[in-house]
């Protein structure tokens, strides 16, 4: 028998409406052999605006995890909210995992797709990695990066030497990617210092249903690429200025993380620890997490505006921008 009603449809659809009512439209960009981004993007492009890309982690689509800032940003940026791969309205049919893979495909996006070639960039947990990667790879378009709770300096023999709650990369995929109400419990109890209590197994059912049960094994897979013959030597070095957010008391990514990740980086990145809070501290500490957002991005964006007007390479991408805009398949 067909459910009569879902909590979780419900509430993606309203986030949907608070989207759209934000001044962003959904479109899904084809990005050729067989891989289709989807994005929220400005309903009207504004080159006199700096842009700022919002990376999502694991979980549900970009919609739930980024529905809270955006009145903080969208006045002042272009917002462009991805769902990575294999969530949301994104996928491939190409094999590879790596958030370098993840990367590239946000990057060819945002320049051919949408005409857009510099931006500042958050991203949270699972975002932080893809983002790291962006920066990386693609140094003359990243000026600016938040990076939250993000293991991006793990090593693979972390696991087993018990920095993590968890010992072996099985059960670790298991509560990531809940499929029962009880491991459901239990990522809430890794996620959050004090998460919520007496949520009826209907809720977590219907949540797991709607928002965690597509994409399993591909999923999977991105987790095991993340840790594969990963070791801190081998991450690249990044020079743009770097925020990176944790909180004080995550059980999914420990704080040591994000001490290894400020001095891996050097001089270029600031530490701030967010006391507290667990692993979703973008959601436990919503107004402190958005003010360090907004001191760190806001500092450069005056005058990052008034080059842009002054700019005539910027009058020539706002035709080029618009055309790119035009061309989406809306949603």
């Amino acid at each position: 028998m067909a459910k009569l009603f879902s909590f979780t449809t419900l509430r993606d659809r309203w986030y949907r409406y608070f989207f759209s009512f934000s001044g962003l439209r959904s479109v899904s960009k084809d990005l050729g052999d067989g891989t289709i981004m989807h994005c929220w993007i400005p309903r009207t492009y504004r080159p006199s605006k700096p842009n700022l890309l919002l990376l999502h982690g694991f979980g549900a689509n970009a919609m739930w995890q980024y529905a809270d800032l955006l009145c903080h940003f969208t006045p002042k940026f272009n917002v462009f909210v991805p769902d990575l791969l294999f969530f949301g309205g994104s996928f491939t049919t190409r094999p590879e995992r790596s958030e370098s893979f993840q990367g590239k495909c946000v990057m060819k996006m945002m320049d051919d797709g949408f005409g857009v070639h510099r931006m500042s960039l958050v991203g949270i947990s699972y975002g932080g990695f893809v983002g790291y990667s962006m920066c990386a790879e693609f140094p003359e378009a990243v000026e600016k990066l938040v990076v939250c709770c993000a293991g991006i300096c793990l090593e693979e023999k972390d696991l087993t030497n018990g920095l993590f709650k968890v010992s072996d990369l099985e059960e670790a995929e298991r509560i990531l990617l809940a499929q029962t109400p009880e491991k459901l419990r239990e990522l809430m109890k890794f996620s959050f210092v004090k998460p919520v209590k007496g949520i009826p197994n209907y809720f977590l059912s219907d949540f797991i249903n709607v928002m965690c049960s597509d994409y399993l094994k591909e999923k999977r897979e991105l987790i095991q690429s993340i840790l594969k013959d990963r070791q801190n030597s081998k991450n690249p070095k990044i020079n743009q200025p770097t925020l990176i957010i944790w909180g004080e008391k995550d059980q999914i990514f420990p704080l040591i993380l994000g001490e290894r990740l400020e001095r891996h980086i050097g001089e270029n990145a600031r530490l701030v620890v967010i006391g507290n809070a667990g692993h979703a501290v973008n959601f436990e500490k919503s107004k402190e997490f958005a003010k360090h957002l907004k001191d760190f991005l806001f500092d450069d964006s005056i005058s990052s505006l008034s080059s842009s007007v002054s700019s005539l390479s910027s009058s020539i991408s706002s035709l080029s921008n618009s055309l790119s805009f035009y061309s989406c398949r809306e949603e």
